[in-house]
């Protein structure tokens, strides 16, 4: 890193994030050069070249004057001059030992403050001067806070794709960032810097914030007992404690997961768009929904693919939202079929060839591209497959943190398919463009890093592997001795039943079968997660590393270690959960 200009060599940075060979050069030109209607600053030490990193030499001190020895500095004919002829020696050596040592700390002192890097001195500009750089040809500058950057060349870089970025161009990065919880994250901040080109003016004021402004200001309420993981957008879970208490999780603890800010729709107005090729389309009101198709109700756990992300941080960083165990939830889901729905539309039982249905959500970020995602169509169709069109949630409306005022629930399905807030059906030959289909929630290999990742080579998420974990006894308790009570849930995809629970005390040498409540689901329609416990005497004093892990209907069962599954997204994370405990005296 150049200790003037703090700027970074691109081999430093991740390959992806590597800019051409031109481009800093191009930035430290401008720094120190004042822009219009700034003066320059006459002291101002001329700038280095571009591309070279050059230290002015400390200034010279003169040296400092010693007495010569035998010599005394007082006055001639006074008494310690004349009369004390031994002690002149002496004092005269103690004032040039200190006047050396307090230039030598001097010299010291300068040679470090040569030594660290100075702030970098950049130009100042106004708001309508960074607004000027909106496309490459002009440049194109952003603001965050009071500082300016040229983002040219990261635009074709970016993640999330050029046009996010360009929705900034020559404006402040806030509120799209605000849309984002990820831009939040100290990486991102730092990697900005680097394209950093000037400050704003004094003069120019930061806007007030506004509430309006705000994108999640029309957010709902939330219960305070919720584990919050994001705020903006919202994102929590429940907690553990509560999770196996209940079989079907009250309303206002299911666990949220929101891309983006909650939608306000008004539900007189509301209208159901089902498309599909060759024009053939559809439109239905909420009434219309309830008074043309028959109610259904299913009971289904859903869960994030995140789920227990934050036992593959532990491993090796990933990205994405920290959840504990709490991201999956149950409830009983009313409304009608999805089924249902497009046969009366006009489409058939089935399609040749490889078809989708795609669903749009209405919420949206800045540039109005909604969330959305796609299941195959053969599950969209299936009788068996009991895809909702839900307007009801444990009997209640459904809340609006959960979809209002229709959402689509895919039982067996990761949760990022059963989009909230549902505005369009489409039967496409293609599954959903959507990002979060795309380019999100696909597992990878522990060794592809984001430098290598291609999302085109791996599918989009469907159903997810079985899955267990233990909500009572909490990490880290202390549990009283005699029968100790252990209590969990597990949850497999795609219908298939869980069979089996082994739980373990002693980190896995030996296992014991615990109880699995609830009724029997039908075969392969095993939507919802099954509770289980057991009890098992502890004696004072013993150290425990309780261990679960679920065995499906298909005899998979869940793997014993993080590591091997890792991957750079941290989704899909089910190895065996333990909890460590102690037994009280």
């Amino acid at each position: 890193r150049c200790p003037v200009s703090g700027a970074r060599p691109s081999h430093s940075l991740p390959s992806r994030y590597r800019r051409d060979a031109a481009a800093p050069s191009r930035r430290r030109a401008q720094v120190g050069t004042a822009p219009s209607g700034v003066p320059a600053d006459p002291g101002a030490a001329p700038p280095s070249p571009p591309g070279r990193c050059q230290l002015r030499s400390p200034r010279r001190l003169p040296p400092l004057p010693l007495p010569r020895r035998g010599c005394s500095r007082l006055p001639p004919g006074s008494p310690a001059a004349g009369g004390r002829r031994g002690a002149a020696p002496v004092l005269a050596a103690l004032l040039g030992l200190g006047a050396v040592l307090a230039y030598g700390e001097r010299r010291r002192r300068g040679a470090q403050a040569a030594q660290a890097t100075p702030v970098p001195r950049y130009p100042l500009y106004t708001r309508e001067e960074v607004g000027r750089h909106r496309s490459p040809q002009d440049r194109i500058w952003v603001t965050h806070g009071t500082e300016v950057f040229d983002v040219t060349d990261f635009v074709e870089l970016h993640p999330g794709g050029a046009d996010k970025v360009l929705l900034a161009a020559g404006g402040a990065l806030e509120p799209f960032w605000a849309l984002y919880a990820v831009h939040s994250q100290p990486h991102v901040l730092e990697l900005l810097r680097e394209y950093k080109v000037g400050e704003l003016s004094p003069e120019e004021a930061l806007p007030a914030p506004d509430a309006t402004q705000d994108p999640f200001a029309g957010d709902p309420p939330r219960h305070p007992g919720l584990r919050v993981n994001s705020q903006k957008p919202f994102n929590a879970e429940p907690p553990a404690e509560l999770l196996a208490e209940r079989f079907l999780t009250p309303n206002e603890l299911f666990f949220t997961r929101n891309h983006l800010p909650v939608p306000a729709v008004d539900p007189g107005s509301y209208r159901l768009r089902v498309e599909g090729p060759g024009g053939q389309a559809l439109s239905l009101s909420l009434s219309e929904l309830r008074s043309r198709f028959p109610k259904h109700e299913v009971t289904a756990t859903l869960q994030c693919a995140g789920n227990r992300r934050a036992e593959m941080s532990r491993v090796r960083p990933v990205k994405g939202l920290a959840w504990d165990i709490g991201a999956i939830s149950t409830a009983r889901w009313g409304g009608v079929r999805l089924r249902d729905v497009l046969l009366d539309a006009g489409f058939g039982e089935e399609r040749e060839g490889e078809w989708h249905v795609c669903f749009e959500g209405l919420d949206a970020d800045a540039a109005g591209a909604t969330y959305g995602a796609s299941i195959p169509y053969g599950r969209a169709v299936s009788p068996a497959a009991d895809v909702l069109l839900a307007y009801e949630m444990n009997g209640e409306e459904l809340p609006r943190d959960h979809g209002f005022p229709l959402r689509v629930v895919v039982p067996g399905v990761v949760g990022a398919r059963s989009v909230k807030w549902l505005q369009r059906v489409a039967v496409s030959p293609a599954e959903s463009p959507s990002h979060w289909q795309r380019n999100d929630y696909k597992g990878f290999s522990p060794c592809v890093d984001w430098d290598t990742v291609d999302y085109t080579t791996a599918p989009a998420i469907q159903e997810l592997p079985v899955q267990s974990a233990i909500t009572h006894p909490r990490p880290g308790a202390a549990v009283p001795e005699g029968e100790l009570t252990v209590k969990g849930y597990a949850w497999s995809g795609g219908g298939r039943e869980v069979v089996r629970v082994d739980v373990s005390l002693d980190g896995g040498r030996t296992w014991r079968v615990a109880r699995l409540t609830g009724e029997r689901p039908v075969p392969g329609r095993a939507w919802a997660w099954a509770l289980w416990e057991l009890q098992a005497p502890v004696t004072a004093g013993a150290e425990l590393e309780i261990v679960c892990k679920a065995v499906d209907s298909s005899y998979n069962v869940q793997p014993d270690t993080v590591a091997p599954i890792w991957n750079l997204r941290g989704v899909l994370s089910n190895a065996w959960h333990r909890v460590h405990v102690t037994v009280s005296r």
